[in-house]
């Protein structure tokens, strides 16, 4: 069922992520298939971490014998050395940078790649509930984020570890007093992380709910749609202002997040001072006492520093893996999300359907209770304000004074049935927000019912394929959708292998290869945004021949033809007569030949089919069909 059991988003700041062993084995998982790069680099890193401890002993070398001894030949070896391991180790770094890059963008890879799978498996109800520009920050700013615990944090955790380890056994080698001594400062290391942590996750997690609020605001606005509402308007000041307060939210929180960040460095970098500090006060004074060498203070300092930089970034570690595991959460929120049309594993392949269509006591409600993403602020909008919608249905007393023409209700459609035969067109009329469109969506199962059944040829949709469902459906909506692209690309989505003259076909078929051979680039003409660079009457016909490339057993559309001039008008019903010839076909219509044509007229009013039969036979019982024809077709007979 529909919105059952759906997984609702996280949506406040303060929740802050679980680290289970769950979810760090999961994300583990999409460590597996790089474990050759990350074990590559995990040795390549062990080799530039025994360079780095030469370094310091050859310093304590050169101070404390090769120099008193004015050892020429010594002098010149170690000067080599010295110029060889930062050589070397920068080549180790170029090599382990490409092997952490190809692991890190793997991972974005990965997780983009099963972002958009689950996405695309959503139902229609999930698109209209949640922002493409949330969406969108979860595709691109989540999945980067989240990869860092794979490509960065882990490998960082085990560089640092390593290093540390091995520093401290050199360390304890030269003198395990001030040794002991140097660690006594990891308590108040450990304090001031734990107190920071927290923070700068919580910063972090609200840092990219604020980006993918201002991402989903530039979404609506940004589109062709969107920016011609702005225009028609004149809110081109007042879109600015909104665009400015978010980016003001998102610059804020930046400023916040780095000043937070680099207040956790230098409060780290002062502990680590106090206790390089203290070392060689107390070095210092044993060189003194003659008790250590010139040449054991420098190299004990030099190690010092690179022990309590690892520390640091040990430290540090807990807190880039939690804004990590936020990104990771954020990113498992969509793709745990359960599919809600649901295909059946033996679900069966339609092929080369007969088109017998058939609903039996289907009912359907919107389920507006559903999690969604951020919300975009509207002025003049209270929040969390649930959207009004003709399917709802007036439940409280107040409301018992909407009249009784209204469409408003909470069930969409109730206890619906007819069938459609091969070959019939079944026509539905009615008045605006009746649920003549929510049923056509049930069809190519965009949405499922929440009770009955819809057949194709006796076999429930629900234990068909999707694909092959898809295939023997062809579907026109009143509003067009274009790609930004050529107009050959456009026609190709109903068939990717079409060729020249089955392109020329179908929009011959839909009285518009007429006008595409006059265009300058003809087929591989770029149609802009949404196909705004084309007339109403020109998206729909491309729409028609697109659906005749299909060549579907079953045609929806919703006949919409009132905006628009008489010529496109004309064309279109021409070609709609060549697209239905043959098939079933449900069609919302809007023209009196249309209806007269039809085999059956289904009048649904409320959500409910409240008249059925031919135009004859409708008109004589005086009903809703009757003042429908009288005030909206009635006109239009006289043209017809």
């Amino acid at each position: 069922m529909m919105g059952h059991g759906r997984l609702s988003f996280l949506q406040s700041s303060d929740e802050r992520p679980k680290i289970t062993r769950f979810l760090i084995k999961r994300v583990m998982d999409y460590a597996k298939p790089y474990q050759k790069q990350i074990f590559l680099m995990l040795f390549i890193i062990l080799i530039s971490t025994g360079l780095s401890l030469v370094s310091p002993l050859i310093m304590r070398d050169l101070i404390d014998k090769t120099l008193p001894e004015k050892n020429l030949q010594r002098l010149v070896l170690l000067t080599v050395a010295l110029l060889l391991i930062p050589v070397m180790n920068g080549g180790l770094n170029i090599i382990q940078r490409r092997l952490n890059a190809g692991v890190g963008e793997g991972v974005i890879y990965d997780l983009r790649v099963a972002l958009f799978s689950r996405l695309q498996r959503m139902s229609l109800s999930f698109f209209t509930h949640n922002k493409i520009g949330e969406l969108m920050s979860r595709l691109n700013n989540d999945v980067v984020g989240a990869q860092t615990a794979i490509s960065s944090t882990i490998t960082s955790i085990i560089t640092n570890l390593l290093q540390a380890i091995a520093i401290l056994v050199v360390m304890l080698s030269l003198e395990w007093r001030l040794t002991i001594l140097s660690v006594f400062i990891l308590p108040l290391l450990i304090l001031v992380t734990k107190r920071l942590a927290n923070q700068l996750r919580d910063i972090a997690r609200k840092a990219m709910e604020t980006n993918a609020r201002m991402n989903a605001m530039m979404n609506e606005t940004l589109n062709i749609g969107g920016a011609i509402l702005v225009k028609l308007f004149g809110r081109t000041d007042l879109e600015i202002n909104r665009f400015e307060q978010r980016a003001a939210q998102v610059r804020d929180i930046g400023i916040h997040r780095a000043v937070v960040g680099v207040s956790f460095f230098v409060i780290l970098g002062l502990v680590a001072a106090l206790g390089t500090a203290f070392i060689y006060g107390l070095g210092g004074y044993l060189v003194i006492k003659d008790a250590f060498t010139i040449g054991t203070i420098v190299a004990f300092g030099s190690y010092l520093g690179s022990l309590y930089s690892s520390l640091q970034s040990l430290a540090n570690a807990p807190v880039e893996f939690s804004t990590s595991m936020v990104s990771f959460e954020r990113v498992f929120e969509v793709i745990d999300l359960p599919v809600d049309i649901p295909e059946k594993e033996d679900a069966i392949v339609l092929d080369k359907a007969q088109g017998f269509l058939k609903f039996e006591n289907v009912c359907f409600k919107y389920d507006d209770t559903e999690g969604s993403l951020s919300d975009v602020h509207r002025y003049g909008r209270m929040d969390n304000v649930n959207a009004v919608l003709s399917e709802q249905e007036p439940e409280k007393e107040e409301d018992k004074n909407i009249p009784a023409t209204s469409q408003a209700r909470s069930i969409a459609l109730e206890d619906i049935n007819f069938e459609a035969k091969p070959g019939q067109l079944i026509a539905l009329v009615g008045p605006s927000g009746a649920g003549k469109t929510t049923l056509t969506y049930l069809i190519p199962r965009l949405y499922d019912p929440d009770e009955g059944r819809i057949l194709i040829d006796g076999i429930d949709l629900r234990d068909v394929t999707l694909e092959s469902l898809s295939n023997q459906i062809g579907m026109v909506t009143q509003e067009t959708y274009l790609f930004h692209d050529t107009i050959r690309t456009n026609l190709c989505y109903a068939k990717l292998d079409a060729t020249q003259e089955e392109l020329e076909f179908a929009a011959s078929a839909a009285n518009i290869f007429g006008f595409i051979h006059d265009l300058p680039n003809g087929f591989d003409t770029i149609v802009g945004e949404r196909g705004y660079r084309l007339s109403g009457g020109e998206k729909q016909r491309i729409a028609l021949a697109r659906v005749i490339l299909k060549n579907p057993r079953i045609l929806v559309l919703d006949e919409a033809t009132s905006s628009l001039d008489s010529e496109s008008e004309a064309l279109i019903q021409e070609a709609l007569k060549r697209v239905m010839s043959g098939r079933t076909s449900i069609v919302i219509a809007h023209r009196l030949s249309t209806i007269l044509a039809a085999d059956t007229i289904l009048v649904i009013d409320r959500g409910k089919i409240v008249e059925s039969g031919t135009h004859e036979i409708l008109l004589g019982q005086n009903g809703l069909y009757s003042s429908l024809y009288h005030t909206q077709f009635a006109d239009k007979d006289k043209h017809e």
